[in-house]
């Protein structure tokens, strides 16, 4: 089995039996990079990401997003038929990706200890809840769940009101982790033989990516507090309503940018060493105030003029748009970031990659449908047309 010619990761194998969210993330910038992904997927319904929305053309918008460049294969993995065809694919695979339920990949054989044993040189990825042991292994975990229990939610929101994060956070997070554990697991086997296994959780995942407020909070006595756009340790830093009835957000990183914010912004060039303001910490205690001096005076200009006199005192600033506004935003077209991808019933934009590789345009190949390569792989494996019929009349395919 090979990969995509002329790309990094040419040549890779990967068999993913992933459903949601962070196993195809992690699988798709592996397919991105070139390697081949054969997607396992139940036969009927498939991935059940498949059916979260059709607002793409009557397609899913997290599977569309997902699943570029990959194969689809149907297996019942629970017929000794589809065990039997998963584990030819295995014996050809460099990498096996799985995110099934708590105690499945155990029950099936497919735990990386079990698979340890019938091919010592794959390299087996467990993305879970809460991780494979402790007193939380067999819980069902979902993204939201994960947001309220590494205290995510506590922390966004306005004041009086708690808020998840608007996309699906701790899968993103997981599938990140568990995509760079597998490089480094194909580079650790190719430089030393030895293939080992990556494990992530998506408790974990978001765990690391909450490590400033823990210690804020551990070592601070108190957590950061929720205040909408603005920042718990940083004022002013905020999104503030213009006089067009836009917003505009800008942040003061050091002394140099609060002076010239007062001097030539604000024209308040006493308020540099007023005892209220002069210090970030002096900034933070006295938020309310400061930000009713900075609300006055961004209602008095529109929204163009306020983001060219930040710029001109070298305040960084942005617009606060939303999710159409950056679909056109001038940095992904003037940079060409968009890019065709067919998928079933259409053509859609997806985004390149973020990570860009000199010499090196990644593989951003059609969205499969489900089970749309089951023949053709079957059949690479030996299968006849009968054979697959069978298959397919028996429910294994």
């Amino acid at each position: 089995m090979t990969g995509f010619a002329g790309l990094p990761l040419s040549g890779v194998t990967v068999v993913s039996a992933e459903q949601a969210v962070a196993a195809p993330f992690a699988t798709r910038q592996l397919a991105d990079l070139g390697a081949r992904v054969i997607k396992v997927e139940r036969p009927g319904g498939g991935d059940f990401a498949r059916h979260y929305d059709t607002s793409v053309h009557g397609q899913s918008s997290y599977f569309v997003w997902l699943n570029r460049s990959k194969e689809s294969v149907t297996l019942d993995l629970k017929a000794p038929r589809g065990r039997e065809i998963l584990e030819r694919l295995l014996g050809r695979a460099d990498v096996f990706v799985q995110n099934l339920a708590p105690g499945a990949a155990g029950r099936l054989g497919l735990d990386a200890a079990s698979l340890r044993e019938r091919y010592p040189a794959l390299i087996p990825c467990t993305i879970s809840g809460y991780g494979t042991s402790g007193p939380w292994a067999d819980r069902k975990a979902y993204d939201l769940l994960v947001q309220c229990q590494t205290g995510l939610v506590s922390l966004t929101g306005t004041p009086e009101e708690t808020a998840r994060v608007g996309v699906s956070i701790a899968d993103i997070a997981a599938g990140m982790y568990a995509y760079s554990g597998i490089l480094t697991a194909l580079y650790t086997r190719a430089t030393t033989g030895v293939a080992r296994a990556v494990e992530v959780s998506l408790f974990e995942a978001l765990a690391e990516w909450m490590g400033q407020p823990a210690y804020y909070t551990r070592y601070g006595g108190t957590q950061p507090p929720r205040i909408g756009t603005g920042h718990p340790t940083i004022a002013s830093y905020g999104a503030y309503t213009t006089a067009d009835g836009g917003q505009v957000l800008f942040s003061i990183q050091n002394e140099r940018e609060w002076g010239a914010l007062c001097d030539r912004f604000l024209e308040r060039p006493d308020l540099v060493d007023d005892p209220r303001f002069a210090t970030g910490s002096a900034r933070v205690a006295h938020r309310d105030e400061l930000d009713a001096i900075v609300a006055e005076r961004f209602r008095r200009s529109g929204g163009a003029e306020v983001m060219a006199a930040l710029d001109a005192i070298g305040v960084a600033n942005a617009e606060v748009d939303d999710v159409q506004g950056f679909l056109g935003h001038p940095v992904l077209v003037s940079r060409d970031r968009w890019r065709d991808v067919r998928i079933p019933g259409g053509i859609v934009q997806a985004l390149r990659p973020p990570a860009d590789l000199e010499g090196i345009d990644p593989r951003m190949e059609a969205v499969p449908g489900v089970g749309e390569h089951t023949e053709k792989i079957l059949t690479e494996l030996g299968h006849d047309a009968a054979d697959i019929e069978h298959l397919r009349a028996d429910g294994v395919i």
